[in-house]
């Protein structure tokens, strides 16, 4: 995956959320909270979780590109409960805590994309 115009040189949140929608005019409100098909819990740190769109942190470089590849063990691209064909890929513009309940006090939507 590679995403221009991010805030440089920073961590952020990468998740998947529950809806392929991804309406900039609503802040991308639109694509839903995480991808949660277990009721989970969020983050890696919390007892009962994680959910099974929460990845890690991702770090962004000093020119504001994110560069990175991704293996989420907890969800398939097609068939069963966990796909998440779709379902929209989410950064978010501050980092994950992975314990806050329940998105990881991450931040606003900074982009948005819906898994082909």
């Amino acid at each position: 995956m590679s995403v221009t115009g991010l805030p440089a040189g920073q961590w952020v949140a990468f998740h998947v959320h529950q809806t392929g929608v991804c309406d900039h005019n609503t802040a991308h409100d639109s694509a839903g909270g995480h991808f949660n098909p277990t009721n989970a819990e969020h983050g890696y740190l919390a007892a009962n979780g994680p959910h099974a769109g929460d990845m890690p942190n991702q770090h962004v470089g000093s020119d504001g590109k994110l560069e990175t590849q991704v293996f989420n063990t907890m969800v398939t691209l097609d068939g069963g409960d966990n796909a998440i064909r779709g379902k929209a890929l989410m950064i978010h513009g501050g980092k994950d805590d992975y314990k806050t309940q329940p998105t990881g006090d991450a931040g606003n939507r900074q982009a948005c994309a819906v898994i082909e």
